[in-house]
């Protein structure tokens, strides 16, 4: 029988020239009528899942050998978006809106490749045939306008409101949240049609915007019944006979324990440790033997596979697994009998495993310790829980000692230990943001961190020498490229990394940490590092894990939150019960089943990053909410060309714009990351301490405005009385500078009210204005996770292709920076943050992911920041950049016959203007005035633009009115 991967691989040798139907009919020597049917349509199907191409002369091919590539679509806010190729090896793609053709978010495409970077790094292509749409429904604000309707999308990817036909309705009212189905997509300039299909409730009511997260992921909720079913036939307890028939290793006399966050139910990782006569350490790591309960095919194990990992939302957690199981029989709760499958350790004083085994087993856990309580014995000798625990003191104090030695071996041999601030938002019984407080990383956590790693590394050395199919934890070298970016930006702040390109040993950037900590720099140099790498993600193939400076790494600690665990336990269970090795046919389909696995369960990880990192700038923006006009002691966490970022203690994240420093003119410096005041020379730096006011609050967008304390006006004779001011683009309103901002391109103009271009009054902008393609990036440990990073206006920006990093020492998941290109039109859907909503911050939860990686979606956005860009904690991106490219006739309403009163108001690049003539700073420097164009006042607005032949027709008209006019006229 001829399956997909054999006609796929024929097609892509060397000698192959695309053949007709009747050709390859022959070349396989088909003959029996079944035969030739299954072969005609499994061309059909692959044909229509972009992987053949079928030519006008009727001949197939695969799309690599015709031009073409396939991959999904990661769609940017601005309108443009990526490629992600199927190709691994291959770059990342760049999309112009207008080319586009109507392809969507997450859509399957067949792009072909137009123009390529002399190094062949950055591409630019079109999209020539959508494959596969990648978004169904979605979640929007419902706006009625009697005879028919839109829906505004929540997500920011979809960039054009959703038409809704009045029988459509379903009875949806104006301001409601609802989920609409699209019918019919985007053609050309025509808007997608959709269907209501569930009403929400209001925007305003409580817990409608967590549920309207939940509906925008498609994050599922309830578990079907048949799950529920199998979940319920679950034992609540293990018999001796169990025990015996499998052979399990008894190990319920060891002092066992379990360490996690005090609000902690699933309890999938107990440990202990003890020194041996020999001075050795031996350390046992024993996870719950989650895939016992959940059968392979079964109904749990598809909902598992289908869901990839639990979701970790502000006030709530979606999980992978019904909590029958996840808080049952699965929990390792203290003094009850469990199955589990353990990982035992020797360490002699090098911390080199000198000895290890992996087996199955069963326990009896003798506590259930938290975090703070561990901290307290071994940090503060505190009396009563000395008195309390005193049977394990002795193992707690050897856990710690342990603990600091695996540590300080992992950052010898180069593992790059990420530490960023985490914080923990807690909520009401409404679910109503209350309080935002800090995470500590305390010993208590390391401890777990570092006997996990050790644990993931162990076994996924083992298996990969037993040569049986597994699921690793991969992170490869950076690309050359961007860390070469990367190390220019670290020379900026005076720091310099040993090596050079893809030379560059883990090691050396470990180093370049510990000269940053405790600097001001520290924050933004660490994640344009964590940006600069490549995106960790799931993998059927050992590579090797760059950040942890490991060449064997997998996810074995956490089967009750993460499929990809699950599996391996199966596999584990399954090769030791089968005397180290499987059947040829097991091996033949696992190995076969494993990519795709790894695949799924990297998307469904970065969806549930995406969620996560909603929710909670949603939650810091609601906390801030009614604080507005309360000023906070805060630090600056990035400049930018368009304002400063500004971070208090409680890790919320606020923009000060460039309009709102009125006291003078600043000028963004790149190499140092500063604003210059123009006339004061005072100066803004990334870690310096300012007093903020908190200025607004959008709930839309979930980002806060603040502005300075004590911001004095500028004086009256300074004051820039025209052009266009900073404002943010899109936002068609006024800028403080007395200018206008910059609408959304292609929306400018129009006047109209209702328009998505911008959210200013009707008419309140003038002119279109190209914009700079903000820096995309993907974000999720998956394989090739994005969240869109803003980019400083008129900065190239790495691209980028980016787990769920809940604080740990290795840490996981980055995203690939890239440099966009300049976006050329498209019609943006709000008034363009410039970027993405911001970066995921991830749980430390207590040590909620025991993977311990910090190489993956999470980590990969968190922080946002990009070069000289904003941090995007707070969901800002640079606003679009009037550095518009003249030749694609972007900047539509100004041009050489444009008269301005300053060169300040030909905005912060005046060389974009085609026919300016540009003066050099300075003073008694005259511009030279040009013939005609238009005059701009501070009182300007659509309708009185006057062109300066109209002003001059005016002017002679009062001469001729007034007294003299006649000698001036003939003058």
């Amino acid at each position: 029988m001829i399956t997909q991967e054999i006609l796929l691989d024929f097609m892509r040798e060397i000698a192959y020239k695309p053949m007709t139907y009747n050709e390859l009919v022959s070349h396989f020597a088909l003959e029996d009528s079944t035969g030739l049917k299954a072969f005609e349509e499994l061309l059909i199907a692959v044909e229509q899942d972009g992987r053949l191409i079928l030519n006008q002369g009727g001949r197939y091919g695969v799309p690599e050998r015709m031009d073409l590539l396939r991959g999904r679509l990661q769609a940017h806010a601005k309108g443009f978006a990526f490629l992600i190729p199927d190709d691994r090896e291959h770059p990342d793609v760049y999309i112009n809106a207008n080319d586009l053709k109507g392809a969507m978010n997450g859509d399957i495409v067949l792009a072909r490749v137009s123009s390529k970077s002399p190094s062949g790094g950055r591409m630019e292509g079109e999209v020539v045939r959508i494959v596969k749409r990648g978004v169904l429904q979605t979640v929007g604000v419902f706006q009625s306008l009697e005879t028919y309707g839109f829906v505004l999308p929540d997500d920011k990817r979809i960039n054009r409101d959703i038409f809704i036909p009045k029988q459509s309705f379903k009875g949806a009212v104006d301001g409601e949240k609802v989920v609409v189905r699209i019918v019919n997509y985007p053609e050309g300039h025509a808007a997608a049609e959709g269907e209501i299909i569930e009403i929400l409730g209001h925007k305003d009511d409580p817990g409608i915007d967590i549920l309207s997260i939940i509906r925008k992921h498609q994050l599922p909720e309830a578990f079907p019944e048949e799950v529920m079913a199998e979940a319920e036939n679950a034992p609540d307890s293990i018999t001796d006979e169990e025990i015996i028939q499998q052979g399990r290793r008894d190990l319920r006399g060891l002092n066992i324990v379990t360490i996690d966050g005090e609000d902690a139910k699933d309890l999938d990782d107990a440990v202990n440790v003890e020194r041996l006569e020999n001075g050795h350490y031996k350390l046992g790591v024993h996870i719950a033997d989650v895939g016992y309960y959940v059968p392979e095919s079964s109904a749990l194990d598809n909902e598992a596979y289908a869901r990839g990992c639990s979701v970790y939302l502000v006030d709530r957690v979606i999980p992978m697994l019904p909590h029958r199981l996840s808080n049952g029989i699965c929990s390792l709760n203290p003094q009850v009998d469990r199955l589990t499958m353990s990982c035992e350790m020797e360490f002699d004083e090098h911390m080199k495993v000198v000895k290890h085994d992996v087996f199955s087993s069963v326990i009896r856990t003798k506590e259930r310790m938290t975090y703070s309580n561990v901290r307290k014995i071994v940090e503060d000798e505190d009396p009563e829980l000395l008195e309390r625990y005193s049977p394990l003191i002795a193992d707690f104090r050897l856990m710690k000692e342990l603990a600091m030695k695996l540590r300080e071996a992992r950052m010898r041999r180069g593992a790059v230990d990420f530490d960023f601030e985490e914080s923990k938002i807690i909520v009401d019984e409404t679910g109503k943001a209350v309080d935002i407080v800090k995470r500590d990383r305390s010993v208590a956590e390391q401890i777990i961190e570092e006997f996990m790693l050790a644990a993931n590394e162990t076994v996924a050395e083992h298996f990969h020498w037993l040569k049986v199919p597994f699921l690793y934890r991969i992170h490869e070298d950076p690309d050359p490229e961007k860390l070469q970016n990367f190390m220019a930006f670290a020379a900026n702040f005076g720091h310099h990394v040993k090596g050079r390109g893809n030379s560059i040993h883990p090691r050396a950037l470990q180093d370049l940490l510990e000269q940053i900590k405790g600097t001001k720099e520290q924050t933004v140099i660490s994640t344009m590092m964590l940006r600069s790498m490549k995106q960790a993600k799931y993998d059927a193939e050992s590579t090797g894990h760059f950040g942890l400076a490991a060449e064997f790494y997998s996810h074995f600690t956490s089967p009750i939150r993460r499929y990809p665990d699950l599996v391996i336990h199966r596999v584990m269970r399954e090769v030791i019960m089968g005397g180290g090795t499987l059947t040829p046919k097991r091996q033949e389909y696992l190995a076969s089943r494993m990519p795709d696995i790894a695949q799924q369960s990297s998307e469904r990880e970065r969806v549930a990053v995406e969620a996560e990192r909603d929710t909670e700038q949603l939650k810091k923006a609601e906390f801030m909410k009614d604080k507005v006009g309360e000023e906070f002691d805060a630090m600056i966490s990035s400049v930018t060309s368009f304002g400063m970022f500004i971070e208090l203690e409680n890790t919320v994240e606020g923009l000060i714009r460039l309009s709102a420093l009125s006291d003078d003119y600043y000028h963004f410096d790149e190499a140092h990351m500063a604003l210059i005041g123009e006339r004061t020379s005072k100066v803004f730096r990334i870690g310096d301490e300012v007093k903020i006011r908190v200025a607004k609050v959008n709930m839309d967008d979930h980002t806060i405005d603040f502005e300075l304390v004590g911001m004095l006006p500028r004086a009256m004779g300074e004051r820039r009385s025209g052009g266009f001011g900073s404002g943010r683009p899109g936002k068609g309103g006024r800028s403080q500078g007395g200018g206008f901002a910059k609408p959304a391109a292609g929306k400018a103009g129009s006047g109209g009210g209702k328009g998505r271009g911008g959210k200013g009054k009707p008419g309140g902008a003038i002119g279109a204005a190209g914009r700079v393609a903000d820096a995309g990036t993907r974000v999720g440990e998956g394989p090739r996770a994005a969240a869109g990073v803003g980019a400083a206006a008129g900065v190239a920006a790495p691209s980028a292709r980016s787990k769920r990093k809940r604080k740990s020492g290795a840490g996981e998941d980055v995203s690939r920076p890239a440099a966009a290109p300049i976006a050329k039109a498209g019609a943006p859907r709000r008034g363009e943050s410039g970027g993405a909503k911001g970066a995921p911050r991830e749980r430390s939860g207590g040590g909620r992911d025991r993977g311990f990686d910090k190489y993956g979606a999470q980590a990969a956005a968190r922080g946002g920041v990009s070069f000289a860009f904003g941090s995007g904690k707070g969901g800002y991106g640079g606003p679009a950049s009037s550095n518009t490219d003249s030749s694609e006739g972007e900047a539509k309403g100004v041009d050489g016959s444009t008269k301005f009163r300053s060169r300040e108001d030909r905005g912060p690049n005046p060389t974009a203007v085609e026919g300016s003539i540009t003066a050099p700073e300075g003073k008694g420097r005259r511009k030279k005035k040009a013939k005609g164009g238009v005059f701009i006042g501070q009182s300007v607005t659509p309708g009185n633009v006057e062109t300066s032949d109209q002003v001059s027709a005016k002017r002679t008209e009062g001469n001729e009115a007034g007294p003299g006019s006649r000698h001036r006229n003939k003058k």
